[in-house]
C-alpha cells in the first residue's frame, strides 16, 4: 500500500472565501498566466487544476500507484481570517473532506483544520473532527498569524490533543517577518523550511514534546533543517542554561520521537533522515499538487533508495498507519 500523508485539496468555496476576505491575501496572475495567491503582494502559491478537481487527482494517483491520500489545507489554512471567523471556514473544509472520503471510500482521508485563534471553538472542532467526522488528525501551521505554536495560549488545545493521542501535522507558513522572503518566490522555497525549523525548535526547548508525549507529531518537508541541526541544538542544550530549563534530555532525544514526511525527494536527505530517526519515523509525502511538490518524485525517490523492503513498506504506509487517528481497522488489514 502507498499512502500520501502530505497532499492538499481545496474545496472551491475555500478559494472564494479567501478572495472575499481581503487583507494580506489576494489573487493575481503569474508571468506565465497562472492564477496565483499573493501574500502581502508577493507570490505565495499557484493554483493548479487538481487542487479542486477530484477526478484529476484520482487519475494521477492511479498513474503513479498511490492508493490513499490524506488531504489537508495548506497555507494560509483558515488563518487568513481572525478569531471567531476561522471556525466557519474550518467546518467548511473539514465537512468537505469527510464527504469526499465517504464518496470515494478507500481513496481519501483527511487532516482537520482548527480555528486556533478561537480557543473554545478549537477544542470543539478537535472533538468533532476526531469523534464525529472520524478524521485522521489535524493540520496546524508553523505559525498562527505570526504567533508561535509554543505560545502558552495554545497550551489547552495541545493538552487535549495529548489526552486524545492526536496526530498533528505541522505544515509551514511564511515566517512572521516576511519582508526578506518577498523576492524570487523565496517564501515557499526558503521561508517554509525555515519557519518549520523555528517552530519545532521552540516547541522542543519549551518542553512541549517532553510534557505532552502522547501527541504524534508529523513534521512537513522532512523537518526543514531540524535533522541537519539536531547536533547543534544538543550543543545549545549543553552550553546554555536557558535551553535546559524545560527539558531534561538533549533536544535530539525528543526530536527523534517525532515523525517526518519525505517531501525533499533528495536521496542524500532521505538517507540522512533514515539514519537519524529510522524508517519507522518516516512517512511518504508529495506536497501534490503544488509546483514544488510531485507525486512522481514522492514514489520514485523512495523506490530508488537502497533501503530494505521492510523500511520502504514503513515509509510508504506502515508509519502513517501507526500514527494516524481512526485507522485501526485499516492498519489491521
Amino acid at each position: 500500500m502507498r499512502l500520501d500523508l502530505h497532499t492538499h485539496y481545496y474545496p472551491p468555496a475555500y478559494f472564494e472565501r479567501i478572495e472575499r476576505s481581503g487583507g494580506d491575501f489576494s489573487f493575481g496572475t503569474s508571468p506565465t498566466g497562472q492564477r496565483i495567491i499573493r501574500f502581502k503582494g508577493a507570490r505565495f502559491f499557484g493554483v493548479t487544476a487538481p487542487m479542486t478537481d477530484v477526478a484529476k487527482r484520482i487519475e494521477d494517483m492511479d498513474r503513479v500507484g498511490i492508493d490513499i491520500e490524506v488531504l489537508s489545507l495548506s497555507t494560509p489554512n483558515v488563518y487568513f481570517l481572525e478569531g471567531s471567523a476561522q471556525a466557519e471556514v474550518a467546518r467548511l473544509a473539514n465537512d468537505a473532506y469527510a464527504e469526499l472520503a465517504a464518496e470515494h471510500a478507500g481513496r481519501f482521508l483527511g487532516f482537520a483544520s482548527i480555528p486556533m485563534d478561537d480557543p473554545d471553538a478549537a477544542l470543539r472542532e478537535l472533538e468533532r473532527a476526531l469523534d464525529v467526522l472520524r478524521m485522521q488528525g489535524v493540520v496546524l501551521l508553523s505559525n498562527i498569524r505570526g504567533r508561535t505554536l509554543a505560545d502558552p495560549v495554545y497550551r489547552p488545545f495541545f493538552e487535549e490533543a495529548d489526552r486524545r493521542g492526536a496526530c498533528i501535522f505541522v505544515h509551514p507558513m511564511i515566517p512572521a517577518s516576511a519582508d526578506a522572503f518577498t523576492e524570487y518566490v523565496l517564501g515557499p522555497i526558503v521561508g517554509f523550511p525555515f519557519d518549520t525549523t523555528l517552530a519545532i525548535a521552540k516547541l522542543c526547548y519549551a518542553g512541549v514534546f517532553k510534557q505532552l508525549p502522547n501527541i504524534r507529531w508529523l513534521v512537513g518537508h522532512a523537518g526543514g533543517a531540524i535533522p541537519y541541526l539536531m547536533e547543534r541544538m544538543d550543543s545549545g542544550w549543553r552550553d546554555f542554561a536557558e535551553c535546559r530549563v524545560n527539558i531534561d534530555e538533549p533536544p535530539s532525544f525528543y526530536l527523534r520521537k517525532l515523525y517526518y514526511d519525505t517531501v525533499t525527494f533528495s536521496s542524500h536527505n532521505l538517507r540522512m533522515l533514515r539514519d537519524i530517526v529510522g524508517a519507522d519515523h518516516m512517512a511518504m509525502g508529495s506536497d501534490y499538487p503544488h509546483l514544488l511538490g510531485s507525486i512522481e518524485k514522492a514514489v520514485a525517490s523512495i523506490d530508488e533508495m537502497d533501503f530494505s523492503a521492510e523500511e520502504k513498506s514503513l515509509i510508504f504506509s506502515g508509519t502513517a498507519l501507526s500514527i494516524m487517528n481512526n485507522v485501526s481497522q485499516m492498519a489491521h488489514r
